[in-house]
């Protein structure tokens, strides 16, 4: 069933996008949710037409999204951490800490858009995040892990 998306379904595509799902799925959760319509060819049409109305728009966007990037590159992240024994971490660091440590240096970010490479961070040391700034610009995020002070 090929269905055109009215916007964002994680793991499945971007708002506009033209995707094949089962026809379960996109009867009884996509359609009826309001996450998509039927690809007919007269939709399509009009996607077709939006898409290109909103090429122009989509330029500067992505340039803001780069200079976004550009900044984020240049950021040296560290985000403080009570520890118990040894390096391992009381709870753990989640995007959510990485939003409240971007925030702190003046970039607002949703927390949905940042994803840890592992999962979760329970220990002490450097990781990498990848933070999706725009659909075409996901910028890799080195932040370090380190020892609240007593």
């Amino acid at each position: 069933m090929e269905l055109i998306l009215k916007q964002d379904v994680a793991n499945l595509g971007f708002k506009d996008d033209v995707v094949t799902v089962k026809n379960g799925y996109g009867r009884n959760f996509l359609i009826p949710q309001g996450f998509a319509v039927l690809a007919t060819t007269s939709a399509k049409k009009v996607l077709a037409e939006t898409l290109k109305q909103r090429a122009y728009k989509e330029q500067n966007i992505v340039k803001e999204a780069n200079k976004t990037a550009e900044a984020l590159k240049a950021l040296e992240l560290k985000i403080t951490a009570k520890t118990g024994e040894g390096d391992k971490l009381f709870g753990s660091i989640s995007n959510a800490n990485i939003v409240e440590a971007l925030a702190a240096e003046g970039h607002e970010l949703e927390k949905k858009f940042i994803t840890i490479a592992g999962g979760l961070v329970k220990r002490l040391g450097k990781y990498n995040a990848s933070v999706r700034l725009h659909r075409d610009v996901i910028v890799e995020l080195p932040f370090e892990v380190v020892a609240e002070q007593q």
